[in-house]
């Protein structure tokens, strides 16, 4: 039986035009497919305002201030303003970048901001609300007087400006906690080892807070909003052996300045128990075991006791150490409750480290509140010191909203395939709307002013954060690489693989015509001479 034998070049699809049409139009769809491909791979890019971003950094907050002087002995009031205004010029507290502007006056008391009510006398200054009363020294000679002027312009420039400057590092205090329009403030009760007999199952913290932390807060509202929380932990251990000491014919246990620092056993203690985003300032009260009890904390010298029993955590709270008067228990039987009694002086303790965690500058030492002279119970602080922490937050928000709109376009000009959508430039326009709407209220309302760089910088940071430009901000063009070279190389390499061929043959082939027409030529003169 006869085989038939096909040669492959006869067969239609192995025709060099049709194999050739057929390598064109896979090429045709790529190059109709590129399109489409940069279309659904392009990223957003939007333009961002870089020049109002970079021009925020030139401009500079200012509070106008309007202080008046009063007399109630008929003195000349508009001469000692002018002679105060002039020391004030001269301080450089109040001169560089305090962000104040002050303005001395008499006889504006309506319009004044605050006022000042002068008096002949020895009596130190105090404070009342937005009102000072001060002694000027009661001689009349010029040098009793120039002193007493220059005691008031310095009293006044440590109540306006008590941070000094707000910029640089006065701003970034290591103790202070960064702003937040939400706090919450966590009361924790840790016994070291509760069935030691040295220890407390409860605590009348309602009462404590009540009476010492919540007129603070009150105050503090136009600042912050509150969330309090407390808890009661019966077993927590310390993470290292405190130091064994002899004291006063005793035996003491101590704290090194180095234990502090490690005094928190985050591995073992549940110090926060809600889930929230908002930021966290812990109050323990920490009763040591009977292993361990009495527990003081040390001087630097490593070997007598501090008088004080607390201690403060930069930017994460307060701790007191607490030592029960009574006997360990031989029944294993710990104190049953604490007592608001027991509580007065170390809520008192928490309420003071309170103030110092979020920022009130205090009074100056020779300055105190009108309560307090008076034997009364002292309000919590004075008007003068609200409104100096009213204005340095404000301005460490505004910087802090300047420095990430500044992190946000160079991020965006350093890496070029960042995405910049309409979510992104709308939170930088509107912070800097809000950064202008902070200029414009500054010198009318210092609330106004803190509210609109709050708003500014929560807008500034979610920019910063948007999870769209955060997914390439650790992928680097390398990346993009490796991701879609194994994907086309697939691909293109048999296509490419193809023309090459198909070149190489069509070459081929030329060569062989213009061969085959060469030898042509070459038979056709023998021919002609045969024939002749």
């Amino acid at each position: 039986m006869a085989t038939l034998h096909i040669d492959p070049t006869q067969l239609s699809f192995e025709r060099p035009r049709t194999r050739r049409y057929i390598i064109a139009s896979y090429w045709l769809v790529v190059l109709f497919a590129i399109p489409l491909w940069w279309k659904t791979t392009s990223i957003d890019r939007l333009s961002l305002p870089t020049s109002r971003v970079y021009a925020q950094r030139k401009r500079e907050v200012s509070f106008p201030i309007t202080v008046n002087l009063e007399t109630k002995d008929g003195g000349n009031a508009a001469a000692i303003a002018r002679e105060v205004q002039s020391c004030l010029r001269m301080d450089q507290a109040v001169q560089q970048g305090s962000a104040i502007d002050i303005t001395v006056t008499s006889g504006d008391k309506s319009n004044a901001s605050y006022n000042v009510v002068l008096n002949r006398g020895n009596h130190e200054p105090s404070a009342e609300g937005r009102r000072l009363y001060f002694d000027m020294y009661p001689e009349d000679d010029q040098l009793s007087h120039d002193t007493s002027v220059a005691r008031l312009a310095s009293t006044l420039s440590e109540l306006l400006a008590p941070y000094g400057t707000y910029s640089g590092s006065a701003i970034q205090s290591q103790r202070v906690m960064k702003y937040a329009p939400r706090y919450r403030l966590a009361f924790t009760l840790l016994n070291e080892d509760a069935a030691s007999g040295n220890g407390a199952l409860a605590w009348d913290v309602q009462k404590a807070i009540q009476r010492h932390v919540s007129p603070l807060l009150n105050k503090l509202s136009v600042l912050h909003n509150f969330t309090i929380e407390s808890q009661v932990q019966f077993h927590a251990p310390l993470a290292f052996e405190p130091r064994y000491i002899q004291q006063d014919g005793g035996d003491v246990h101590g704290l090194t300045h180095e234990d502090l620092t490690v005094f928190v056993n985050s591995a073992e203690w549940t110090l926060s128990s809600s889930a929230s985003n908002d930021p966290v300032i812990h109050f323990v009260l920490f009763i040591p075991s009977s292993k361990h009890s009495p527990l003081h904390i040390l001087e630097e010298d490593g070997v007598s006791v501090n008088p004080s029993n607390a201690f403060l955590l930069p930017q994460w709270g307060g701790i007191v150490l607490h030592n029960p008067s009574h006997p360990p228990s031989s029944t294993l039987n710990p104190l049953p409750r604490l007592a608001l009694s027991d509580l007065d002086l170390i809520f008192n303790t928490f309420a003071y480290q309170l103030l110092t965690l979020l920022g009130v500058p205090g009074l100056p030492p020779r300055v105190q509140s009108v309560s307090a002279a008076e034997g009364a119970p002292p309000e919590p602080f004075t008007d003068w010191e609200l409104d100096a922490l009213l204005r340095r937050r404000a301005v460490e928000n505004v910087w802090g909203s300047t420095e990430t709109l500044e992190s946000i376009v160079r991020l965006v000009d350093q890496i070029e395939g960042m995405p910049v959508g309409p979510d992104v430039k709308g939170d930088v326009q509107d912070a800097l709307s809000a950064l202008d709407d902070v200029h414009e209220t500054s010198r009318s309302s210092p609330i106004a002013a803190l509210k609109a760089s709050a708003r500014a910088l929560t807008l500034s940071s979610r920019a910063f954060f948007n999870p769209g430009m955060l997914a390439l901000l650790y992928f680097p063009t390398e990346h993009k690489y490796a991701v879609y070279t194994p994907l086309f190389a697939s691909v293109a390499a048999p296509l490419v693989g193809a023309v090459l061929r198909e070149i190489a043959a069509w070459r081929r082939a030329r060569k062989a015509a213009q061969a085959q027409q060469q030898q042509q030529q070459e038979r056709r003169p023998g021919e002609r001479a045969k024939v002749d």
